[in-house]
């Protein structure tokens, strides 16, 4: 706004004040009193931009954005500790500690003994580290502190996924989501926000009055936006509605009967015909293709159920998106004839199903 507030024009600007028969050439007295007095307000018109941009919330910076959206109660979602399934061929001491590559894991809580033959016992194992780093590292276990007895420790899956410090922009569309919706008392948005603030979480969908009055269905996702374990789905289900007698034990309203559960997953299968540039093979562009197809299918769950809408939009996998995205793979000259779960159209997916990746041929 001000920056065309500069020393020259704020100089020339006073020079043009003074009366026509004093000297206000460089070097003058009249000049050397005004040009030091020139330089310090361009700085001060330059703080008044920076206070203008750091006023507002579309503009400011995250230190501010933080203050502003104190005043509507919201504060920055902190990162969180990834939570995996750990195997060991014994039983392990709470609180033991492993590594993993560069990471290392606590065991937090017992889960239950395997089936023969592997008969292994499984546990709750914490990432040390913060964020979703912890999300992704599956594999052998190496004990910190010797265990006797100890032949076979590995992490084998996902339970809560690890989040990162919510972002400057993810936390900025919260707080403009915050006028669009106001939650109290137990509403769509209430559930929304109490539900999204749980760690792990990715999104939830509310259906209220769903077998009758009082009832209420929360379908969820994790923080990656697949479906969600039942460590997750049982973690949200005992602080949201722990015994489901409408007493309001948990977070949920006296007289809410609250169940807990997960989306389906649709397969999506990709058959379709490529024209390749010459010198390319089909095995060079698969992984590629399969990549950008998983890319376009995320971007479709963030979309599942968006914070700042009451009801949500069912997801369709539309066959048009899909060819653009594989047409800016190196090597495609062309592609057509897609079909997706062996029919040539888009793809319709439920109201409470995902799409995840199936598979990819091509004809």
């Amino acid at each position: 706004m001000y920056e065309d507030q500069t020393f020259e024009r704020i100089l020339r600007r006073i020079l043009g004040r003074a009366p026509s028969d004093v000297d206000i050439r460089q070097a003058a007295i009249i000049y050397d009193a005004v040009a030091p007095a020139s330089m310090e307000i361009e700085s001060l018109y330059f703080a008044l931009d920076i206070i203008l941009q750091e006023t507002f919330a579309d503009t400011n910076t995250r230190p501010y954005l933080i203050r502003r959206c104190a005043e509507r109660g919201i504060i920055p979602d902190p990162a969180f500790k990834a939570v995996l399934k750990g195997k060991f061929n014994i039983q392990v001491p709470i609180g033991s500690r492993f590594s993993l590559d560069d990471l290392n894991y606590t065991v937090i809580s017992y889960i239950e003994q395997e089936v023969p033959p592997t008969g292994n016992y499984v546990y709750q194992v914490e990432c040390e580290t913060p964020g979703i780093i912890g999300n992704s590292k599956y594999g052998t276990l190496i004990p910190i502190q010797y265990i006797n007895g100890l032949t076979y420790a590995q992490i084998t899956d996902l339970l809560i996924p690890g989040e990162d410090e919510q972002s400057t922009e993810s936390l900025r569309q919260e707080y403009f989501d915050s006028f669009n919706m106001v939650a109290y008392g137990g509403n769509i948005a209430d559930y929304k926000k109490k539900v999204l603030d749980i760690p792990g979480l990715g999104a939830v969908k509310v259906t209220p009055v769903w077998q009758g009055g009082g009832t209420v269905r929360l379908t969820i996702l994790d923080a990656e936006y697949n479906k969600a374990s039942n460590t997750l789905i049982e973690t949200v289900q005992t602080l949201i509605d722990p015994t489901q007698d409408a007493k309001g034990l948990g977070i949920a309203p006296i007289g809410h009967i609250v169940t807990v559960e997960t989306a389906a997953d649709v397969a999506v299968n990709i058959s379709l015909h490529i024209d390749l540039e010459s010198g390319f093979e089909w095995e060079q562009v698969k992984t590629p293709i399969e990549d950008v197809i998983k890319d376009y299918l995320l971007e479709l769950r963030k979309t599942w159920a968006p914070n700042d809408k009451p009801v949500s939009d069912d997801l369709i996998v539309r066959v048009a998106k899909i060819e653009a995205a594989i047409l800016n793979i190196s090597g495609i000259v062309d592609v057509y004839n897609t079909e997706i779960n062996g029919t040539a159209g888009n793809l319709n997916i439920g109201t409470y199903d995902i799409p995840v990746f199936g598979s990819v041929n091509r004809v």
